[in-house]
């Protein structure tokens, strides 16, 4: 090869260099634009919360729409119950695939629940809010539930906790899932470090069917990760197949399919663990598992704002299930971010931005009484209602709650845990 020929070669490699340089840089800039979503870490970039609308498209789900609206609404008022409020406000937001559980419900095929908790010490409102609407459907549908206590993931990202630490995390948490009212006929919630042993064989499919890239690109592992953090995920994954469950469903119809085992499943949850079960609707088929269907929440928010959501590691940021009545009241008074004006004048001129507040947020999630949220929408928005009286409700609110979870843990007992974590045949309307 000649000297030209040589000189234009290395001049096209660096031009070439220069230009994935630049594309990596732009990807970046890009990066900082977006709502960082993942299931370890949620940041906001706008002060009124993330913008639901683009992780919808990120993630591939779709929006509720009121035709399903309607359809759940028509399911449980033949139960006399009435939707849960969080589906009609819009809590409840995206989906993949709800309506093929809507549609083996009304073929009377059966199909399960899945939800979880990672015991990290104790509960706030914002970790009731999955249990509750899965109860919900758990008593419109008549289905079973399974309930994941992930220890081990917790063990692996906190390296604060011992495993006898986490162990005390995970029955005290037991203790609050039980009072939120599920059926122990139909209800089993195990832990990951119990359970491992008939998890497995499903564990090491998944393992063998996503690659290490796939991994990373999904959950941004980085060379800092330790191996059980890149292996964790599959055990996340596999309580979405039924196959992973065989003596709780022993009961229940066998599938006839030739290209998936078992029945559907229905996950709730935030939609920041999404990317697992984006997951496991990748490989479901290559496993011959069916795709798991879910049901996303929004998250539910700091007092200090919108930007990020409520922590276990932060007392000041959430109101936790052991706070006692002047815990919650004090909170929500020095630390729930308002959106009103900051003098009287100015209130009562422009009213209270709605989108950051956070009193409003809460009562949103919490106020059941339909015709007084609009109320305190209504004049709280215009001016004609301010922060102190909207925080009043929210306190007067959340004590009730609150203490009536309390009064229901207090009488679940170790025996009551322990009929709930024993591997059984589970019953099915």
């Amino acid at each position: 090869m000649s000297q030209k020929e040589e000189t234009k070669k290395e001049e096209t490699k660096k031009e070439e260099t220069k230009k994935e340089e630049t594309k990596q840089e732009e990807k970046k800039e890009e990066t900082k634009k977006q709502d960082l979503v993942t299931p370890y870490e949620i940041k906001a970039v706008s002060e009124t919360g993330i913008d639901y609308d683009k992780l919808v498209d990120r993630f591939g789900a779709s929006m509720i729409n009121e035709e399903m609206i309607e359809k759940l609404t028509e399911i449980a008022t033949k139960k006399g119950i009435k939707l849960h409020h969080w589906i009609r406000r819009g809590l409840y937001f995206c989906h993949h695939d709800l309506h093929r559980i809507i549609i083996d419900y009304e073929q009377g095929k059966p199909f399960f629940l899945y939800t979880g908790r990672g015991p990290s010490g104790q509960m706030h409102l914002g970790h009731l809010v999955s249990f509750i609407l899965t109860k919900h459907f758990q008593d419109i549908f008549g289905c079973a539930v399974v309930v994941q206590m992930t220890d081990d993931e917790k063990y692996l990202w906190n390296r604060k906790f011992t495993q006898l630490q986490i162990h005390k995390f995970l029955m005290d948490n037991i203790k609050d899932i039980i009072s939120v009212g599920f059926d122990p006929e139909k209800t089993f919630i195990f832990s990951d470090y119990q359970y491992i042993k008939e998890m497995y064989p499903n564990i090491t499919k998944v393992q063998r069917a996503i690659t290490f890239s796939q991994v990373k690109g999904t959950f941004g592992f980085t060379n800092s990760n330790n191996i059980g953090q890149v292996a964790f995920p599959a055990i996340q994954i596999v309580p979405c197949f039924s196959s992973t469950f065989p003596k709780i469903f022993e009961n229940f119809p066998k599938s006839k399919s030739k290209k998936s085992r078992g029945f559907n499943c229905l996950i709730p949850c935030a939609i920041d663990q999404a990317p697992y079960f984006r997951q496991a609707r990748e490989i479901a088929y290559r496993i011959k598992e069916k795709k798991p269907s879910l049901i996303y929440a929004k998250f539910f928010p700091a007092l200090q704002g919108h930007k990020t959501k409520m922590s276990s590691s932060k007392q000041t940021t959430a109101i936790y299930l052991t706070d006692k009545p002047n815990q919650i009241k004090n909170k929500i008074n020095k630390h729930a971010f308002s959106g009103g004006g900051r003098t009287k004048e100015e209130h009562e001129k422009f009213g209270a931005d709605l989108t950051v507040d956070v009193p409003y947020a809460y009562l949103k999630v919490f106020l059941e009484d339909d015709e007084l949220l609009e109320e305190i929408r209504v004049k709280y928005g215009n001016g004609t209602m301010g922060t102190v009286q909207v925080k009043r409700t929210l306190i007067e609110t959340l004590q009730k709650i609150v203490k009536k979870h309390q009064e229901t843990k207090a009488q679940v007992t170790d025996e009551t845990v322990e009929l709930f974590m024993t591997p059984r045949a589970l019953k099915f309307d």
